[in-house]
């Protein structure tokens, strides 16, 4: 008979705290098994699913929207007679007018786990622009003035195109945007 090469095991001695690592994390392992998902820190901040965003805006046009991780993409059609009448100021517009909304204003309020909205505007199948507003990017003060500014553009920007201007101006200054230079010069 051969005889092992391993150690004999050594009785446990009866003495408190002398465990092995082994049987230590063991207990761990078996204790978080029992303690559940809590057991691992706390639970991520809430998502909207792509439903309850596009439930969320009211949009006369096609919308469709995915969820890109933690940012809601929301894409939109503007009709390219309009792009053609507006120039590019209607194009610079298009995603500022989603973006500084109410419904934006209470996604982020809903759902604390949102990063950001990006909205995109395509004409024909054709991206025309985008911008991104992140989360943090307005407080309760300029989510005021910010929509403050998008009511009276969408209300009377065809009659008095400089509320578009200002309403484009507020965009660049707080989102990350990029533009088709095809519409845009």
């Amino acid at each position: 008979m051969r005889k092992s090469v391993l150690p004999e095991p050594k009785a446990l001695s009866g003495r408190r705290g002398t465990g092995s690592p082994w049987r230590i994390g063991l207990c761990w392992f078996v204790g978080s098994l029992l303690a559940g998902p809590q057991a691992c820190g706390p639970k991520p901040p809430p998502l909207p699913t792509a439903r309850e965003v596009e439930s969320t805006y009211v949009y006369a046009g096609d919308l469709s929207v995915e969820m890109n991780g933690n940012v809601a993409e929301i894409t939109i059609t503007q009709a390219p007679e309009d792009l053609e009448r507006g120039g590019s100021l209607w194009a610079r517009v298009g995603p500022y007018v989603l973006l500084f909304s109410e419904e934006t204003h209470q996604l982020f309020r809903r759902y604390p786990g949102l990063a950001g909205v990006r909205v995109i505007t395509e004409a024909g199948g054709t991206e025309v622009a985008r911008a991104l507003l992140p989360r943090d990017t307005l407080n309760d003060l300029t989510w005021r003035k910010a929509l403050g500014i998008a009511l009276l553009a969408r209300r009377d920007g065809t009659e008095r195109p400089h509320l578009l201007e200002d309403l484009v101006r507020w965009g660049e200054n707080h989102t990350r945007y990029r533009y088709n230079p095809d519409f845009v010069r």
